[in-house]
């Protein structure tokens, strides 16, 4: 529900997925906009219980409430699709208190799309990283390019868990696609590898020269 930047990016997303989409939004000329690209795209008003029955959203086992900007048609249409039991509830939430409120009306899953991106990018600008994702409990992924000290020799030579902390799970050679890393693996000064490890620790790595 709601069809504005981020859930118009993550309906088209699930689309070319080849997932089934009901987008609703009440902006007309938004639904016309994505009306031939989703499964489904209808105006409603998605805080009025009636109008979602009538679209059979009890029925779905997934619903995500992209409303930001209305904290109110947010946390309405929210508290609806708990009511209906449905067993995945993902829910933007634009501040802490939103998020505080979604969760307690029973939200299975909350997410702070501009408070992570903002996270994710402050994390590239620092280091030498090309990509990084967080995990929960202090845990992260970061694609970035090997130093100097592990290039030319076997992964279980470079003693890089031990060293560094992190695991090297993935390796992309130029021209090619990510394979997966092996005790085996010498990793080449051009390769790009993606390692693991506590978020702290991938940050110390990724600066690494």
């Amino acid at each position: 529900m709601g069809l504005g930047r981020f859930g118009r990016a993550l309906a088209l997303e699930l689309a070319d997925e080849e997932t089934e989409v009901l987008g609703i939004d009440e902006n007309a000329e938004v639904v016309q906009a994505l009306s031939g690209t989703l499964t489904h795209a209808v105006r409603a008003d998605s805080t009025k219980e009636d109008a979602l029955r009538q679209l059979g959203v009890h029925e779905f086992d997934r619903a995500v409430v992209a409303i930001g900007s209305d904290l109110e048609a947010s946390i309405l249409t929210a508290s609806l699709l708990i009511s209906f039991g449905i067993e995945n509830v993902w829910a933007k939430a634009i501040s802490e208190a939103h998020g505080r409120i979604l969760t307690q009306v029973g939200v299975h899953h909350v997410v702070y799309p501009e408070h992570d991106m903002g996270q994710r990018v402050a994390h590239l600008v620092r280091g030498r990283m090309l990509d990084y994702i967080e995990f929960e409990d202090d845990f992260a992924m970061v694609k970035t390019k090997p130093p100097a000290d592990i290039v030319g020799i076997p992964l279980s030579n470079s003693a890089v868990r031990s060293r560094y902390g992190v695991t090297v799970v993935a390796i992309k050679r130029p021209g090619e696609g990510f394979t997966y890393a092996t005790a085996e693996t010498v990793v080449e000064a051009d390769d790009t590898i993606i390692v693991a490890g506590h978020t702290r620790a991938t940050e110390r790595f990724s600066e690494l020269q």
